[in-house]
């Protein structure tokens, strides 16, 4: 990868320049308020139309708020995603394709955290990182850490210092750990941060309509999933298995939502919306049993469609759709620097979503596509994209049979008829190969091309 460039902060410059003091600059920022969850789906709520889980306070933040229904994660997997966010790079773009991978010494110092702390922010960290350590450590990346890696406790602790006086503007991060612990669920384990009551089964919630695999979906996943039993313990589950699973995930999503709720009742107690910025996310999804799939790692719909939430100062657009497409790794890296009000880094790739939350979809500039990639972690190390444009999204796994996937997102979300094996839409495949050939070339990634990409990193 190229050395990325040296932060300038020339907006925070000019101002002191000016003859202005940089603390006066900052007061005119808004606060910001970034809530992840982890492994939560983008239809995981009830304000998404999902009529088997109840989440009133993601549903509260999507109605005085910009619900964006086409986000998508930069990996489906927990520390590359995060390292998107926090650094603007996409992940392979800086060797953190897998997890347990620190920041690049480059880096380390070129933060979210440090560009917004340069900028006057007062940076407060709670719960969990993951990049590459399970808890933010103290005074590192820009942030002060005020909460573990440990959702029990989190939101109290976010709440205390929403409760403090702030000179400052402010940028609290709160990091959730659920519904993450469907994983150890899927393995009979106990869950780290309380188990749950059992329902009846007739209180579980039914399959998917995409519940089984199409027929030419990508051979490679089922090998993925014979390679990694631990991620995976899922190959012999009944279809009431997998239903018990559903239910027990819903239930984990509900579980955190519960403790958001914590937050957004400090944020009305303080009359904080007048100048906050509210951004909710997940690191990735969930495959929920669609495609008999559990976790993360394929592209699936499920799995890379995240949900994504921004409610604005005064609560702008309050109740807003928009179906604009949103990578929630580089391009919230760069929302949150325009929020902010300082430069970004050169040599980034992220679109700031800041606009589109702002302004009506038919005015707001439309990001032409988008791209989630993805290396299977301890299993097979499968490298693949998912490039999604509005009306289409095209998968390619670097091997195996059927690794090209072509799917219409208007009549087929749930991903159960391959358009690539299909000759009538042989137009519409290459110009999807095009854009992700395209797109490996900004990023620096190689791609021969001999009926398909072979991509392999620079040196």
């Amino acid at each position: 990868m190229n050395e990325p460039k040296s932060i300038r902060p020339t907006r925070a410059l000019t101002w002191i320049l000016a003859g202005l003091p940089l603390a006066s600059w900052a007061q005119q920022r808004p606060n910001i308020l970034f809530i992840i969850t982890d492994q939560q789906s983008a239809t995981a709520m009830s304000c998404a139309g999902n009529s088997d889980i109840h989440t009133p306070n993601m549903d509260r933040l999507a109605a005085a708020g910009v619900l964006f229904r086409n986000a998508y994660c930069a990996a489906p997997l927990s520390g590359p995603s995060r390292a998107a966010m926090f650094t603007g790079y996409s992940p392979y773009e800086i060797g953190m394709d897998k997890n347990n991978v620190p920041l690049p010494d480059s880096l380390h110092n070129r933060t979210l955290g440090h560009l917004l702390s340069a900028a006057g922010y007062d940076c407060a960290y709670a719960g969990k990182w993951h990049v590459h350590t399970a808890a933010m450590p103290d005074g590192e990346f820009g942030f002060t850490t005020i909460h573990p890696f440990r959702d029990n406790g989190l939101a109290e602790a976010c709440v205390n210092f929403l409760q403090q006086k702030h000179n400052r503007p402010f940028f609290l991060v709160a990091s959730f750990d659920n519904p993450h612990n469907i994983c150890e669920f899927a393995r009979s384990q106990n869950l780290p941060h309380g188990n749950l009551p059992s329902l009846p089964e007739d209180e579980w919630p039914g399959l998917p309509l995409n519940f089984e695999r199409q027929p030419y979906d990508a051979d490679v996943i089922s090998y993925e999933k014979r390679m990694n039993y631990s991620a995976y313990p899922t190959a012999d589950f009944t279809p009431d298995d997998w239903r018990r699973y559903r239910s027990c995930y819903f239930r984990l999503v509900e579980k955190v939502d519960t403790e958001i709720g914590k937050i957004i009742n400090e944020l009305d107690a303080q009359d904080l919306w007048e100048n906050t910025v509210v951004i909710f996310t997940s690191d990735h999804g969930d495959g929920m049993g669609a495609h008999r799939w559990n976790q993360k790692s394929a592209l699936y719909e499920e799995v890379i469609n995240v949900p994504l939430i921004v409610t604005l100062p005064a609560k702008k657009n309050a109740g807003r759709v928009s179906e604009q497409l949103v990578n929630n790794g580089t391009d919230f890296f760069s929302a949150v620097c325009q929020w902010a009000g300082t430069d970004e880094p050169k040599g980034l790739h992220g679109v700031s979503f800041k606009q589109l939350a702002e302004q009506a979809d038919n005015q707001a500039p439309h990001q032409p596509y988008i791209v989630t990639e993805t290396t299977f972690d301890k299993g097979g190390g499968t490298r693949g994209w998912a490039l999604r444009t509005p009306h289409y999204k095209y998968v390619l796994y670097d091997k195996g049979r059927y690794r090209e996937q072509l799917y219409d997102m208007h009549a087929d979300r749930g991903e159960m008829r391959n358009l690539a094996i299909e000759k009538r839409y042989a137009e519409v495949l290459e110009a999807h190969r095009q854009l992700l050939k395209e797109w490996m070339e900004i990023h620096q990634l190689k791609q021969p091309y001999n009926g398909h990409y072979v991509p392999e990193r620079n040196k």
